[in-house]
């Protein structure tokens, strides 16, 4: 159940040949992640249940890169190359947001949480699950 106080945010790549809105409460907690990919890309993770992502434009633009298991979908803008959302290994019913990429406009609070990511498997249990997101 979407809650009163949730409210569409826009984001998206550096060119802007792909938008997406996201829809969350004014208050969000994203998780800084040091995994090899993370740290590299400067990703603030904000994962949602995929029903409050829409992508709105560059569905034609983004690659997909995948490594490892295969799990992940790690979509880049053909043009400009940042990764502003992706399908995680650790919910892949959801999207996880680059929260650098968003309109921060509107939130009243942002806690950033650091996640152990180089050891993934001993620390994926401590990431929220969609249902209580």
């Amino acid at each position: 159940m979407v809650s009163p106080q949730m409210s569409w945010h826009k984001g998206g790549c550096h060119c802007g040949a792909v938008t997406f809105e996201v829809l969350t409460p004014p208050e969000v907690e994203v998780d800084d992640c040091n995994c090899s990919i993370c740290s590299k890309t400067g990703f603030l993770h904000l994962i949602v249940p995929k029903d409050r992502f829409r992508l709105l434009t560059g569905e034609d633009r983004l690659t997909d890169y995948q490594f490892n298991t295969k799990t992940a979908h790690h979509l880049f803008c053909s043009v400009c190359g940042v990764k502003s959302f992706y399908v995680p290994r650790s919910h892949p019913d959801g999207v996880s947001v680059n929260f650098r990429c968003l309109d921060s406009t509107g939130f009243t609070k942002v806690k950033v949480s650091n996640f152990d990511g180089k050891n993934w498997e001993a620390n994926v249990h401590k990431l929220t699950p969609l249902e209580a997101r």
